[in-house]
């Protein structure tokens, strides 16, 4: 499914270089469920974003699904990211302008395969309901508390059934039991529907409902 060779990231500021991956190694098979953990500043975002195709390497090769998505151009990386990746980011990044179902609708506008174009809306609240969200269709972002914001980002990234889910510390601004609702969400999309998922965060505890983990330090992963 994915396969990872050599990535360093370096940014500059000026004269200043900071390197924060030198020389990332993984393969990920097809439904594996990966926590990669490390501290907080240890260039696990900055993984992940390399990952799904949102932040370029400084150096090496992402390979997904067989082809180098960095030798691929914007419109063909976009696309990608759009129909075969899905996103979930601590902060939400809901558009307080829309509703939920709207918010959750985002991605399957943009997809314009005109092969489930019908059939969004109704698997927009047919997942909406599997999280409990059934009478939160019609509310904004502002009116939902932090654990329903993360269950409507969590639809919003399944909404256009993924082969690759990325979640970055998805439960980094909820209580325990609003953190657990959201692993058991992001496990029962591993194991049903047979999603690859890789998630990151500074919580080892969390890290234990992965199929592996990993540890981000100095730059490399141990295994």
């Amino acid at each position: 499914m994915l396969e990872v060779n050599n990535i360093h990231k370096i940014f500059k500021n000026g004269k200043k270089s900071l390197t924060v991956l030198k020389g990332v190694d993984l393969n990920i098979k097809k439904g594996e469920f990966v926590a990669i953990v490390g501290p907080s500043g240890a260039g696990k975002s900055t993984l992940l974003h390399i990952l799904g195709g949102l932040d370029s390497p400084s150096q090496g090769q992402v390979i997904f699904q067989g082809a180098d998505i960095y030798s691929l151009g914007d419109s063909a990386i976009s696309r990608l990211r759009n129909q075969r990746i899905g996103f979930v980011f601590q902060f939400y990044h809901l558009l307080s302008e829309f509703t939920v179902l709207e918010n959750v609708l985002m991605p399957a506008l943009i997809n314009l395969e005109p092969k489930t174009q019908n059939l969004r809306p109704n698997n927009a609240i047919k997942l909406l309901e599997q999280v409990g969200l059934a009478e939160r269709v019609d509310h904004f972002p502002s009116q939902l508390s932090g654990g329903e914001r993360q269950r409507a980002a969590i639809v919003r990234g399944l909404i256009n059934k993924p082969n690759l889910l990325l979640c970055d510390e998805p439960t980094g601004n909820l209580d325990s039991k609003a953190g657990n609702d959201i692993i058991g969400l992001i496990k029962k999309a591993n194991t049903q529907d047979k999603m690859t998922v890789v998630l990151v965060t500074h919580n080892l505890e969390l890290a234990k409902a992965a199929d592996r983990i990993y540890h981000l330090s100095d730059g490399k992963l141990v295994n």
